[in-house]
């Protein structure tokens, strides 16, 4: 007998009907006439906390960091026991297991997690599916793999599980710990991904509130051929005066002058002429995070919206797997594409019908390529007919969206001519382009949505000329220009910048090697990640397109934390340890000694870290030996402001009062400025200083200071 392990009910469903009957559904399983199917709840296992290692570790406490377990704990989620244990049962009834969990790293994870948890010896396959129609079933139940070939596919998800746990755990308690220490009421979730997701958005929102627009000037002159006029820009020169470090010019008398110039030797010639035909292929099928990104612009809608109405059409089986990192198609998914654009023609929805009549079902875009191929594949539609009325408005934007990329597969190539003119005239170089599309080609999917791809216009009324063509100047304008500020993140762009964080990383020389990574996260939890941010209140919403904006814990963290965990440099660099190892060309071990060996060092420095608040209250005080926040504490004798940074930094301020007048009787001698006032002690009776950096103290001599005793 052979058990199927799916990763949920609703897959373990679609799979029991592609399998021989009879078949009789039972408490936990379904019964088949080639097998039992039975489900797991995504993660039925989870890692243990710390206080599960040791019960000393439920209060936290700096001394005991880092917190590194030297056997790793799973326990058993309290929601899935009692199917986890129809899970084991049915294993020790198996001759055979086949793991059916989602075609991915964590799929693979959650379904050999629970083999190893109970020390399976028996024979594993491994079913793919990234399709839940009978015809994508069959297929891969036709192509079942040996499980063990995924076996650094499992332990590139235990090492992301392992690190991400080891990070979270630790840094999240030493940073908390030492701004409680600090005066500040807050707990910190920080997270390798989740940190430099954060900082993203407090340095831009920096960015906007130190940004100061600047005007510039450009030069736009108008030359006389004799086949007709040519608008062009000048082109400064590095040396120009009244330049500034981004190349703008940004004194209007250079501009002008310029004009001047040309009025008083309005000659030029054709410098060169530059004609050149461009060809630019069809946009790739969507993955996930392409997916995010357009509906985003184009609906409004947020990452983890998409993310649920992609699932829901996958359990519909209207479209293939959703949690897809890739944007290409295995060359087997070309048979297909006649049954999926047949399906589509007769779908009145939008223009999908109107764009399959043009399909060429001959073309064979760049988007069919085995060796993009993992273990999953860009997100199509399936081959079953999709009836829109029985959709909601979220799930038809979002097949929309499918059909169109996949529609786009099957025309020509965008084509046009750029026309490139350079003109010399008053010794200076004036630049003109133009451009002619030739054939619109996979564009005319997309050139009447204005926030996917700009509408394409044909923009050449150039002249034909050639090299060493006499031109005239005839006219010019100083046109003035105000920057621009970055644009604000929204949580569709946010998104993006995660998956592009090659963009954003702080040494330039990863850029290139980052590039190939797929940025920070993972396809399903990106959204997540945003989302926990929101809902933790470090960021929050503001106005229709929902600009992402930090709080001032936000600022308190970020500002916190050492450059490792607020850039992403070294969370990518890890990404890319990630998909190599899931390659077989990194180690599990030497990953993870790795990252106990940067958590050794962050933790440290949690134990000297300052952490002052952005908007820091006014009466907050300051020490003035180390420049940390004071607290108040309360001393055996009394209350005082201790620095937050003891013990490394002991500096006090006793609490008290402002003086009374009669108080005022005995100035002191030392720094002129305080006034000794009485205390008691358990030892009796001493005078002190009023002044905290003064703080001069002396016995009591018959109710007096003795310095003042006779």
């Amino acid at each position: 007998m052979r058990i199927f392990i799916a990763e949920k009910p609703s897959m373990a469903r679609e799979l029991a009907k592609c399998l021989p009957p009879p078949q009789h559904k039972k408490k936990g399983f379904i019964e088949t006439g080639d097998g039992i199917v039975t489900w797991a709840y995504g993660h039925v296992l989870q890692q243990a906390e710390p206080q599960d290692y040791d019960i000393k570790y439920k209060t936290w406490k700096a001394e005991d960091l880092p917190i590194v377990p030297k056997e790793w704990k799973l326990l058993v989620s309290p929601n899935s026991k009692e199917q986890f244990q129809t899970i084991c049962n049915l294993i020790t009834q198996a001759d055979s297991i086949i793991n059916a969990g989602d075609p991915d790293r964590e799929g693979q994870l959650l379904i050999d997690e629970i083999l190893d948890y109970v020390g399976n010896t028996k024979p594993v396959q491994r079913i793919l599916l990234n399709a839940l129609d009978e015809k994508s079933i069959q297929e891969s139940l036709a192509d079942l793999r040996n499980n063990s070939d995924f076996l650094h596919l499992k332990e590139s998800a235990l090492a992301r599980s392992r690190a991400d746990w080891l990070i979270g755990m630790n840094l999240s308690r030493a940073y908390t710990l030492a701004a409680r220490r600090q005066g500040h009421r807050v707990v910190f979730p920080i997270g390798r991904v989740k940190t430099p997701t954060l900082a993203l958005v407090v340095r831009r929102q920096r960015e906007l509130d130190h940004f100061v627009p600047v005007e510039y000037f450009i030069v736009k002159a108008v030359f006389i051929h004799a086949n007709g006029s040519i608008t062009a820009q000048w082109q400064p020169k590095d040396t120009q005066t009244g330049m500034d470090s981004e190349g703008h010019i940004i004194e209007e008398k250079a501009a002008q002058a310029l004009i001047d110039r040309l009025h008083n030797n309005p000659s030029g010639v054709i410098q060169e002429r530059k004609k050149t035909k461009k060809k630019e292929a069809q946009r790739l099928p969507l993955s996930l995070s392409s997916l995010q990104v357009l509906a985003g612009k184009r609906y409004g809608y947020d990452p983890q919206q998409v993310l649920d109405a992609a699932q829901q059409l996958y359990e519909r089986k209207l479209t293939t797997y959703p949690r897809s990192d890739c944007e290409y198609l295995p060359c087997n998914q070309w048979k297909d594409r006649s049954s999926i654009i047949r399906n589509l023609q007769s779908n009145q929805a939008g223009k999908l019908s109107e764009w399959t009549e043009k399909a060429d079902l001959s073309i064979k875009s760049r988007a069919w390529n085995d060796s993009k191929i993992t273990a999953h594949h860009a997100i199509i539609p399936t081959t079953v007919f999709c009836d829109f009325s029985k959709l909601t408005s979220l799930q038809q934007h979002i097949y929309y969206l499918i059909a169109q990329s996949y529609i786009a597969q099957f025309y020509p190539l965008y084509e046009y001519d750029q026309t490139r003119i350079l003109v010399e005239a008053a010794s200076e170089l004036f630049v003109a382009h133009g451009k002619v599309i030739t054939v619109l080609g996979w564009k005319e999917l997309y050139t009447s949505d204005k926030n996917d791809v700009e509408e394409e216009e044909n923009d050449d009324g150039l002249p034909v000329v050639k090299k060493g063509d006499t031109v005239v100047y005839q006219d010019g304008l100083v046109d003035k220009k105000t920057t621009k500020p970055p644009s604000r993140f929204t949580p569709s762009t946010l998104l993006a910048a995660m998956k592009e964080i090659y963009k954003y990383v702080k040494d330039d020389s990863l850029k290139k090697k980052l590039k190939e990574v797929q940025g920070i996260g993972t396809e399903a939890t990106r959204a997540t990640i945003i989302d926990e941010l929101i809902k933790r209140k470090f960021l929050v919403e503001e106005g229709k397109k929902r600009y992402l904006k930090p709080t001032d814990n936000a600022y308190l963290l970020v500002d916190a934390l050492p450059d490792e965990m607020v850039y992403p440099d070294e969370t990518a660099v890890w990404e890319d340890r990630l998909y190599k190892m899931s390659e077989g060309k990194d180690q599990l071990a030497s990953f993870l000694q790795d990252q106990i060996i940067f958590l050794e060092k962050l933790v440290a420095r949690a134990r000297e870290v300052k952490i002052v608040s952005k908007n820091m209250n006014k009466d907050q005080k300051i020490c003035p030996q180390c420049g940390a926040v004071m607290v108040l504490r309360h001393g055996k004798y009394g209350d005082f402001f201790g620095c937050t940074m003891y013990p490394k930094c002991r500096y006090t301020e006793q609490m008290t009062a402002p003086l009374k007048e009669e108080e005022k009787k005995y100035k002191c001698p030392r720094c002129h400025d305080g006034y000794f006032i009485c205390r008691t002690s358990s030892y009796g009776r001493y005078w002190v200083c009023s002044e905290p950096a003064c703080n001069t103290t002396c016995s009591d001599v018959e109710g007096k200071p003795s310095i003042f005793a006779k």
